[in-house]
């Protein structure tokens, strides 16, 4: 296996960040969902948050079990991998929730090495709202064979792109996106923000969020596939697979897999031209 031996330490593994609580407002709900250009009125108006809202209240606490596992001298090398919401119940004004994280498993790759850390986000009288599997990927180092847990599959077969998908959905990323996605969102990190950091890091200019992307594709699927209901999406997992840029146009292609016990699954993608930029997605969307 190729890339640079690192040791990453499984002692850390499964062991609960601090809870960070968040209160959740209309002002913030609709915030997000206007820096998402999200066309969906109940979601702009603040009165039920957007899927992709769901990160929103566990940033500070997501990160955190990766410092228990992983060198910090490696940081440098980090890149989002892999999102997969579970959804339990829709987020709502008015709330406080309560999120805590915990890294579950490692595992050493060709290119690199992916860390997944289960994120759980509850009502305050502990009601469950959401899980979600982060799963990070260190580039160019070799943790070794897999420890502990990974995140559920989502991958999509590539056979289902030979035929016609079911629905497609069209977004624009706009040239002020990221200046509007960060505040909304409360992601500071500069790649997005700054032309001169994002060049120096061997990059033509800043590159929109992986997570505004995967909400500008949550809102396609919602329309095209669920009556704009986001009660109704009970999963929602992409692989982040490559970089879009302001002033890019997206579409998101479904394909329909299954239907079981009142759910029915839909494998998509979003695509700049020719190029994938959200890969292996999934939507379970309640019947």
């Amino acid at each position: 296996m190729s890339g640079t031996p690192i040791e990453f330490d499984a002692s850390g593994l499964n062991t609960w960040s601090d809870e960070e609580r968040f209160e959740v407002t209309a002002e913030r709900l609709a915030d997000y969902a206007a820096a998402t250009n999200d066309p969906i009125e109940a979601h702009r108006k603040g009165e039920i948050a957007s899927p992709v809202f769901a990160i929103v209240p566990v940033f500070d606490a997501m990160m955190v079990p990766v410092l228990d596992v992983v060198p910090m001298d490696i940081f440098g090398r980090v890149v989002h991998g892999e999102q997969d919401f579970h959804f339990h119940c829709p987020i709502r004004p008015g709330e406080t929730l309560v999120a805590r994280a915990k890294a579950i498993g490692f595992e050493g790759k060709d290119n690199g090495s992916t860390i997944t850390i289960l994120i759980e986000t509850r009502a305050e009288d502990g009601e469950l709202v959401n899980e979600q599997y982060l799963t990070a990927f260190f580039r160019g180092v070799n943790a070794g064979p897999r420890v502990g847990d990974g995140a559920p599959t989502h991958r999509f077969d590539a056979a289902l792109a030979e035929q016609p998908p079911v629905a497609e959905a069209a977004a624009h990323v706009d040239l002020d996106q990221t200046y509007r996605y960060s505040p909304a969102s409360g992601d500071p990190v500069p790649l997005h923000l700054d032309d001169e950091v994002a060049k120096e890091a061997g990059l033509p200019g800043i590159i929109a969020h992986g997570l505004c992307t995967m909400a500008m594709s949550s809102w396609g699927v919602l329309n095209e596939v669920a009556g704009s209901d986001v009660a109704r999406l009970k999963r929602f997992a992409v692989r982040f697979s490559k970089m879009v840029f302001p002033g890019d146009d997206l579409r998101t292609q479904l394909w329909k897999l299954d239907s079981a016990d009142g759910v029915t699954t839909y494998a998509f993608r979003t695509l700049r031209g020719d190029d994938v930029v959200l890969s292996d997605g999934r939507a379970e969307i309640a019947d």
